[in-house]
């Protein structure tokens, strides 16, 4: 049996998991033999640390457990070299997450709906009371248009026109050589860009990965000079401070023409 199937058999014996989900390209088809596992384990009470050690030892050659750099999370590798993270979550609180967005409308400054993207995308594999099936359910709704208009109004002043503007702090960044600044700036930038473009298109945010092509694929709306612009951005980005201004400049004001044109 794979190894990924033994976990699961045994994780759901835990009486504090109430459902397993699994994410990212794993449960989008889109692997390769390379591609880790993104398993998401839904608990009604936390797991002791030594229970989880214990049982992943049996499947894992590495291991780091009780993580807290994002989620809580427990990083792994399997015997076979493929990476596994496996992710702890209360139901409730994260379906409080999900209708915050999705009922309720409430952007952030990127990355705003991946948490309903993770929800609509993941695949579910145990769901002792049908928990987490009856809110894929839920939340399996039309995007909301005040959802959209919400992250726009975030997001788009922060491209360009207000004070702290982003595309304002990456000139001054790159203007004064401050190379780590641009970086930071210019992904800050990306994270309420993208927030924008899936919102005007009304597709969920399949988080931080492959934006690119999946803009490219999915979009029915695209901003003109697309990739050309991002072919730019990543070629100035620390060599060429006018270039960056330029192509900064492109990528906000092709970006406000697709929302206007959704409007």
């Amino acid at each position: 049996m794979n190894p990924t199937h033994q976990l699961f058999a045994q994780l759901r014996e835990l009486p504090q998991v109430e459902a397993i989900a699994l994410g990212g390209s794993r449960a989008s088809g889109l692997h390769d033999a390379r591609s880790d596992y993104d398993v998401y384990l839904y608990c009604t009470e936390p797991i002791a640390e030594e229970t989880r050690r214990t049982l992943l030892a049996r499947y894992c050659s590495a291991m780091e457990i009780g993580n807290h750099y994002w989620e809580c999370e427990d990083n792994c590798t399997f015997r076979d070299g493929v990476d596994l993270d496996l992710l702890h979550r209360d139901l409730d609180g994260f379906a409080a997450d999900v209708r915050r967005v999705v009922e309720e409308h409430k952007a952030s400054l990127g990355y705003t709906t991946c948490m309903w993207h993770n929800l609509r995308t993941c695949e579910v594999v145990f769901d002792r009371h049908g928990r987490l099936t009856a809110l894929q359910r839920r939340f399996d709704v039309p995007y909301p248009s005040a959802l959209r208009d919400s992250i726009v109004r975030a997001n788009m002043p922060l491209l360009h026109g207000a004070l702290p503007a982003y595309d304002t702090q990456i000139h001054k960044a790159a203007a004064r050589g401050d190379l780590v600044s641009v970086n930071h700036r210019v992904t800050a930038f990306l994270a309420s860009y993208f927030d924008v473009l899936f919102a005007v298109n009304g597709m969920t945010h399949p988080g931080e990965k492959r934006q690119l092509s999946v803009a490219e694929r999915d979009c029915r709306v695209l901003p003109t000079d697309f990739r050309p612009c991002f072919d730019a951005l990543f070629a100035s980005m620390f060599t060429d401070a006018a270039m960056l201004d330029d192509t900064i400049a492109r990528l906000a004001r092709n970006l406000s023409i697709c929302v206007e044109q959704a409007e």
